[in-house]
């Protein structure tokens, strides 16, 4: 693995659950040794993206990823487009709702609306999210564009449930379906007690830029509204791509 690509996976490991970590958790979570790790956050440290709290001694994000995202938010201000899109989706859905994108080979919630419900899907803003293990993965990996097999063979195909797809082949299968139907179910692929439903957003080149999901507790997932969910969140994707600029592509089915 490449010092830029260990580096992008050292970042994604912090979120608004885990702001701060230890250089033991980050070397356990990385697999890299405590001398990688250290090197690596110097490395991010010198410039700024990211800092260590002088009183616990752990590492959090840096100043310089706000100068970044300011950057990003001021040419593609995203959360004013995503936002309202995910507060419909959860007065009309009654479930949590979240837009991810891809960060390396994992996915990152850069935007979410939890559900009113008291028993209700729980995320994180920057929470990172596996590939293969979540319908909005399936989503990015069925809709990029060039060879997608090779982001596929680069991952690490945990289990985190006894549902989740861990033989590639399974996952072409499934990439391939999202690929004619436009959206991806998950039954309980990365938590046993949470189902989701996602479909893809596109760019103005026509290239999938991110996903729109809605997650929600196993009990509540009946086909009834498995069916209300994908007709608002396919109505919504395809909303957002349209207020960014974006257009589904013309070869959409492989």
């Amino acid at each position: 693995m490449r010092t830029v690509d260990k580096a992008v996976e050292l970042l994604g490991l912090f979120s608004e659950r885990e702001p701060e970590l230890a250089l033991g958790e980050i070397s356990r979570r990385t697999h890299f040794d405590k001398a990688t790790s250290r090197r690596l956050l110097l490395a991010l440290a010198k410039h700024g993206l990211v800092e260590q709290n002088t009183d616990t001694r752990r590492y959090r994000i840096g100043p310089g990823v706000l100068r970044l995202a300011q950057v990003r938010e001021a040419t593609l201000p995203m959360k004013d487009i995503v936002q309202p899109i995910l507060k419909r989706l959860v007065d009309d859905s009654g479930e949590t709702a979240h837009f991810t994108v891809l960060s390396g080979s994992q996915l990152a919630t850069i935007a979410m609306q939890e559900s009113p419900r008291s028993n209700r899907v729980n995320m994180d803003l920057g929470e990172i999210l596996p590939l293969h293990a979540t319908a909005s993965g399936i989503v990015i990996l069925a809709f990029q564009k060039g060879d997608k097999s090779e982001l596929l063979s680069q991952l690490d195909l945990e289990a985190f449930t006894e549902h989740t797809l861990v033989d590639r082949e399974q996952i072409k299968q499934a990439m391939q379906a999202a690929r004619e139907s436009g959206y991806v179910i998950n039954f309980g692929y990365y938590e046993a007690d949470v189902c989701s439903i996602a479909a893809p957003v596109f760019d103005p080149s026509g290239s999938v830029m991110g996903t729109l999901a809605v997650a929600a507790p196993k009990g509540r997932f009946t086909k009834e509204n498995q069916s209300v969910i994908k007709t608002l969140l396919i109505a919504a994707a395809a909303d957002l791509t349209g207020k960014i600029g974006g257009h589904m592509p013309s070869d959409r089915v492989a």
